[in-house]
């Protein structure tokens, strides 16, 4: 997956490095897409019965402030924590799918469009926000003279 992709190679100190997102770390990011990976989890099956999600501008004040309030719930995680609950609900994710009736996975339904918007087109604005922030930090480390594939820092890419 493209996403894994986008941070595959880096170290764990690079991982914890702030700003690839604002002040999200790539750590950050992985919290963040276990969160909608946990979130798709959650509703996907209300959808399946007909039922419909709260929405997240009155239960949270918006999508923003639940990003908010999950990030800092997850802030005390440690990368390998987060590693290990990406892993499981990523796999939870999959198997609820594989047993999901074809019908819903087919065309556009509202199945589909939730999982869409909390997996699949989630996905690639974050694997390309790790790679232009690789990229920066590649370009910086050149810059600053630090050689080819050196980070700012002097991280190796």
């Amino acid at each position: 997956m493209a996403f894994n992709e986008s941070y595959a190679g880096l170290s764990d100190v690079q991982l914890m490095e702030p700003g690839v997102t604002g002040a999200w770390s790539v750590r950050d990011i992985l919290a963040h897409v276990t969160t909608w990976e946990e979130e798709a989890l959650n509703h996907l099956p209300l959808i399946l019965e007909g039922g419909t999600p709260p929405r997240y501008s009155v239960r949270y004040g918006g999508i923003d402030a639940f990003n908010a309030r999950m990030t800092e719930q997850k802030r005390s995680l440690t990368l390998s924590e987060v590693r290990a609950h990406l892993a499981a609900a990523h796999g939870r994710l999959v198997d609820f799918i594989q047993s999901a009736p074809e019908h819903q996975l087919i065309g556009e339904t509202r199945f589909r469009h939730r999982l869409r918007l909390d997996t699949y087109r989630h996905y690639p604005l974050h694997a390309q926000a790790i790679r232009q922030w690789r990229q920066q930090i590649s370009n910086e480390g050149v810059a600053a003279g630090s050689g080819p594939g050196a980070s700012a820092s002097g991280y190796r890419l």
